[in-house]
């Protein structure tokens, strides 16, 4: 089917289009041209009427589709003078006084509005016709944009339970690490003081720790004794004591600890005493200073068991590869109350250690 919207014709159609054509109820076709009338009696005539405008009613432009016109038949009309102004036939109205030829055709059912399209699907349009334009001047309207699919309502709700599990998890993870903290370091210092550590070194180490002028305490001595057995087995040709003394003492630790030592068998020139240091990091500090000037690099600590882990990480840290080979003997293992003391206080110190870089303030004769 082919029909207008901006009120100019279009080319006549050919004939042979409207041959056998499956709308032949449903479209009448008209032209200007001079057409002779049809015989009446033939089959053609009840469909197809031509007329000239003079004569025409009050209203010539009646839509074919009016319940009042009973025939359904195709009017066919030349165009004169005698038109109407512009709109009042609607979209196909052409403008008065235009000398435009025209065809038109009109189909049975409602035609679509100026830029609208077809309700319905009805036999397919071309595009352009020779010598006109489309069928509807305006462009189809666009198809509207897919609208995102917007989330379930539950789902924000969903997202923030998952964020606060997660938030929970993680708080969860942190309290069990932090609770988890102090008895892995409990055990750490346990491990570490059933160590005994006898490699080849440098020299050996001992810690000092009370003495009363001159004469060494019980752990003190302890320590000696283990570093005189590490001597004795070849671990290193040299001991160093180390340690220096309170405001009323008359001697070092690390001159008492010496003086033993030599007592002992230990020849004078193969004992090193290091005076300084009022706790572990200061005599360890004050070590690493003459394995610097000797060049050193390994060495064996003697301590008491569960001041191992503390003295050997504080060694490390200033450069000392060090071992451990704690004293078995003495007061700090005797009861299994003091050794759990003892435990306790070294984590608390390493953990102090590790946080200010300074040794902690609890005093025991060990130390």
């Amino acid at each position: 089917m082919r029909a207008t919207s901006d009120g100019y014709g279009d080319g006549p159609w050919e004939e042979s289009s409207l041959e056998n054509s499956g709308d032949d109820e449903a479209t009448r076709a008209f032209t200007r041209d001079d057409l002779v009338l049809e015989d009446p009696t033939s089959e053609e005539y009840g469909h197809t009427r031509e007329f000239a405008r003079e004569g025409i009613g009050e209203d010539p432009f009646v839509h074919p589709h009016d319940p009042s016109d009973q025939d359904r038949t195709t009017q066919v009309f030349a165009r004169d003078d005698h038109l109407p102004p512009a709109g009042h036939g609607g979209a196909f109205a052409p403008h008065k006084g235009e000398d435009v030829e025209f065809t038109r055709r009109f189909v049975r059912q409602r035609l679509p509005g100026r830029g609208s399209l077809p309700r319905d699907s009805g036999p397919e349009m071309p595009d352009d016709v020779e010598g006109g334009s489309s069928w509807w001047e305006t462009e189809p309207p666009a198809e509207p944009s897919p609208r995102k699919e917007r989330a379930p309502r539950d789902q924000p709700r969903r997202m923030k339970k998952e964020r606060r599990f997660r938030v929970r998890w993680v708080f969860a993870f942190v309290l069990i690490v932090v609770l988890l903290i102090p008895p892995a370091t409990w055990g750490w210092v346990w491990y570490t003081a059933r160590q005994d550590d006898r490699d080849p070194s440098d020299v050996i180490i001992v810690l000092g720790a009370s003495q009363y002028n001159g004469v060494p305490s019980p752990v003190f001595e302890a320590r000696l004794r283990q570093a005189q057995a590490l001597y004795l087995d070849d671990v290193a040709p040299i001991i160093v004591t180390v340690g220096g003394k309170q405001p009323d003492d008359a001697f070092t630790e690390a001159e008492a600890g010496r003086n033993w030592l030599i007592d002992v068998g230990v020849p004078a020139e193969q004992v090193v005493a290091v005076e300084e240091g009022a706790d572990t990091l200061q005599s360890i500090v004050a070590v690493s200073e003459v394995f610097d000037e000797r060049s050193w690099e390994t060495a064996i600590l003697v301590s008491d068991p569960w001041h191992s882990l503390r003295a050997e990480r504080m060694a490390n840290d200033h450069g000392i590869d060090a071992g451990t080979s704690p004293a078995r003997s003495g007061p700090s293992v005797i009861e299994r109350s003091t050794q759990l003391w003892y435990i306790t206080r070294e984590t608390a110190s390493l953990w102090y250690y590790w946080i200010f870089d300074d040794s902690s303030d609890i005093n025991v004769n060990a130390a």
